[in-house]
């Protein structure tokens, strides 16, 4: 059997519950690995240690979980470059992919370009980005242009007009200082897509999508931060994953092969998940691409990958003899 470290970020914000959970996450991961007969190591890295860690590491295989280096998401890609620069295998996608991903006006100039459906975007970065907004088609949606995770997402980044546009943009450029993505709200349905494989064994997982019946009607039908990490919130009650409803052919054959057509335009590799919004007219739009996304046990991915028949030790198994099986 093979040796292989788990990996994962330490460097959040004390009371951080989404970057904290990253931790949970690598315990299990850990756990499922040693049910396979794996020597498992698991190792948190917090600021800059990774530099004196990875050209000492002796692993046939890192199970890759870090979701940032020094306390910033944008380095996520950095890890993995150093992986490749020291000749190390690891899980889930490569630098290109999830500098490509991280960076989400990139993403979608690269699902545009392949002619992946993907709502129309504006990339706003600065105060003069915002003097042209008044011809929009409201409703718009607006996100922070390098975070996962729902970060910075409240019921307030739908808007209705340029006024909300603008003021909520300026909102999130002061206290996130970063740039703010600006895409055209989709009304319809969120369809969650989990992939795994590579090449021709790629295979969509089980549909799922998000309920909102028990959302307020005075709240936007939207997934927010609150709605991932917050279970006190009327957010976390009013969006509950569930199997995908009424899967017609016609649906579900749409649903996937978009899904396929995001990720192998933007280069995933072993797992991840694309996000959609289906319309009134039955069309699917990607609306966010998740390399590496969420694999806790309780978490959409291990959810699609029990639907597909694969209990969670499998699921994480399938995704380590994925790696090893790749040339360094």
């Amino acid at each position: 059997m093979a040796r292989i470290v788990v990996l994962h970020n330490t460097d959040f914000e004390a009371g951080a519950i989404d970057a904290s959970s990253v931790a949970d996450a690598a315990k299990a991961v850990a756990g499922a690995l040693r049910e396979h007969g794996h020597a498992v190591e698991i190792t948190g890295l917090h600021g800059t240690e990774i530099l004196d860690l990875v050209p000492r590491l002796q692993a046939d295989l890192v199970f890759n979980l870090c979701e940032s280096m020094n306390n910033d998401a944008r380095n996520e890609p950095t890890v993995a470059g150093l992986f490749d620069l020291f000749g190390i295998r690891y899980t889930g996608a490569d630098q290109l992919a999830l500098v490509s991903c991280l960076h989400k006006q990139r993403a979608k100039e690269i699902l545009i370009g392949r002619g992946v459906a993907t709502p129309p975007y504006r990339y706003l970065s600065s105060e003069a980005d915002l003097a042209d907004v008044d011809a929009l088609d409201y409703p718009w949606f607006v996100k922070l242009a390098h975070e996962d995770a729902s970060v910075g997402i409240t019921e307030a980044n739908r808007v209705t007009s340029a006024a909300e546009l603008r003021a909520r943009t300026r909102e999130l450029l002061a206290q996130y200082r970063q740039p703010v993505l600006a895409v055209r709200y989709v009304e319809g349905r969120e369809v969650n897509a989990t992939l795994i494989g590579n090449g021709d064994e790629l295979a969509v997982l089980p549909l799922h999508e998000i309920d909102f019946a028990a959302m307020p009607g005075d709240r936007p039908k939207i997934v927010s931060y609150a709605a991932k990490w917050d279970e006190a919130h009327v957010d976390y009650v009013g969006t509950k994953p569930v199997p995908l409803r009424a899967p017609t052919p016609a649906l579900v054959a749409a649903i996937e092969r978009t899904a396929r057509a995001a990720w192998l335009a933007l280069g995933l590799r072993d797992y991840g998940r694309v996000d959609l919004r289906v319309d009134a007219d039955g069309a699917p739009w990607v609306i966010d691409v998740n390399p590496n996304c969420d694999i806790s046990p309780d978490a959409g991915a291990a959810r699609a990958a029990l639907a597909a028949g694969l209990a969670y030790p499998a699921f994480i198994g399938r995704l380590a003899a994925m790696a090893l099986a790749r040339a360094r």
